[in-house]
């Protein structure tokens, strides 16, 4: 199927949707501490979704997901499965991946959080890996390629001696949580599908300390790194523009352009 070109009426929708999800991970800052389990989180992230926003968490029940946000700690990847029995630790790095539907459409969005003190080579592994992001989305414009995106994002992050995840990418996103095309995180300039106005999709690099190896536990979502060392994993929803890029998920606290032009 190939991608989806917005319509004006649906990137309304889907700012919304976005900015729904941004709002969430805004709020968090104040709820991710020392003491509190993964469950917690999930519960704030359910209610303010449902009561306040009067959304749909997206991942709840999602080919049977049991949680309405992914929370990967450490050395998961991924789609971290939110439980009672997880619970943060001082010095822990965790990604919160919040997905709202809201009037049908999806806003997609994950954020970084420091539990507790921040130690000085995850600070580093979360810098970079939000660098690799910026400097992706930086790119995005009509006639540029995946294969820029891909490969911007993964020179930068072995310029800094840290590893790319190739089984997991980013996507096209509308209406339809996973639409094409697939946003590959690593890749050759100039290769790839060429973008056009209209577009919509997710750019959501897993970066990880050591090789970039994963394993997928025996639950079937929870992914992590085969020698146990740290990832780390930033995402947004875009819209391609007639001359450049507007982040959909946007948080005013970002110290990066909304919007770019080429």
């Amino acid at each position: 199927m190939p991608a989806t070109i917005k319509t004006p009426e649906e990137i309304e929708k889907m700012r919304i949707a976005g900015a729904l999800a941004a709002e969430v991970l805004v709020l968090l800052d104040d709820i991710v501490k020392p003491g509190i389990t993964t469950l917690d989180i999930d519960t704030f992230v359910h209610d303010h979704i449902v009561k306040v926003q009067n959304g749909i968490p997206a991942t709840l029940g999602y080919h049977g997901f049991t949680g309405s946000c992914c929370t990967s700690i450490n050395q998961v990847v991924c789609h971290g499965i939110p439980g009672d029995a997880k619970v943060l630790k001082d010095g822990d790095i965790i990604n919160i991946d919040v997905t709202v539907i809201k009037d049908g459409f999806h806003g997609d969005t994950s954020k970084m959080y420091f539990v507790g003190t921040a130690k000085p080579h995850l600070k580093r592994l979360v810098d970079v890996t939000q660098e690799c992001m910026y400097k992706a989305i930086a790119l995005v414009r009509p006639g540029a390629r995946l294969g820029d995106i891909g490969a911007v994002i993964q020179q930068h992050a072995e310029k800094n001696n840290y590893s790319v995840v190739r089984e997991y990418c980013g996507h096209g996103i509308g209406a339809t949580f996973h639409e094409e095309p697939q946003v590959l995180h690593y890749g050759k300039p100039d290769t790839g599908f060429t973008l056009k106005e209209g577009m919509t999709f997710t750019i959501e690099p897993m970066i990880n300390q050591g090789a970039r190896h994963v394993k997928l536990l025996g639950d079937g979502w929870t992914v992590i790194t085969k020698d146990r060392k740290p990832s780390a994993q930033w995402e947004h929803t875009l819209l391609v523009t007639a001359d450049g890029y507007e982040i959909l998920t946007y948080r005013d606290q970002e110290n990066f352009p909304r919007t770019g032009r080429a």
